[in-house]
């Protein structure tokens, strides 16, 4: 007699094998791995905004998306050039500033004749000339946790030479401006 080549309802059953076990959980730590790792990044440097004015131009355009580094200051404090993100006085129903740090704590701060000073020499990180300049026309000493942060627009940016707003505490800061969002062609790019 001859088997039936038809249909067959029967099967074979699988055996769970070593083997399958172990790329099972390999699967699964790999996941969670991945997940922790989103986890980090995103409370590093999951914080975003946007520039708000024309404040920090060429660097920063207004309406630009820029990306914050909250740990890196956690580490150390800012250092001049660092182009930071702030509260005015920890006020927290204001937006977020965005300013260079020309100034640390133990430095001497004096605008005069529209060129910044910073312990006496002319600050390269500002270019521009300083019309105004606030409470920096006095020579004055950053005390320990103040840093002194312009605009690199600084005809158009309220900031530290602002008697409201004066040197920024460390207290303050939100972050670095670590990344920014190019509107044009959306690339991303490192902020210096």
């Amino acid at each position: 007699m001859a088997k039936n080549k038809g249909l067959s309802f029967y099967r074979r059953r699988k055996r769970i094998s070593a083997s399958l076990i172990k790329e099972i959980f390999s699967w699964i730590i790999g996941i969670v791995v991945a997940v922790l790792l989103a986890a980090a990044l995103n409370y590093c440097l999951g914080m975003s905004t946007y520039v708000v004015g024309v404040s920090m131009e060429p660097t920063l355009y207004n309406g630009q998306r820029i990306f914050i580094n909250r740990v890196s200051y956690k580490i150390r404090g800012p250092e001049a050039g660092d182009v930071i993100v702030f509260l005015p006085n920890g006020n927290r129903n204001a937006h977020y500033y965005v300013k260079r740090v020309v100034a640390v704590p133990g430095d001497t701060v004096q605008i005069q004749d529209e060129i910044l000073y910073v312990n006496g020499e002319a600050c390269d990180l500002i270019t521009a000339k300083i019309s105004e300049e606030g409470i920096a026309s006095n020579e004055m000493t950053l005390e320990k946790g103040q840093y002194f942060c312009i605009g690199d627009s600084p005809g158009s940016s309220e900031d530290s030479r602002s008697a409201n707003i004066g040197p920024v505490h460390s207290e303050d800061i939100i972050g670095k401006v670590w990344f920014r969002l190019a509107c044009e062609d959306c690339s991303m790019g490192l902020v210096e």
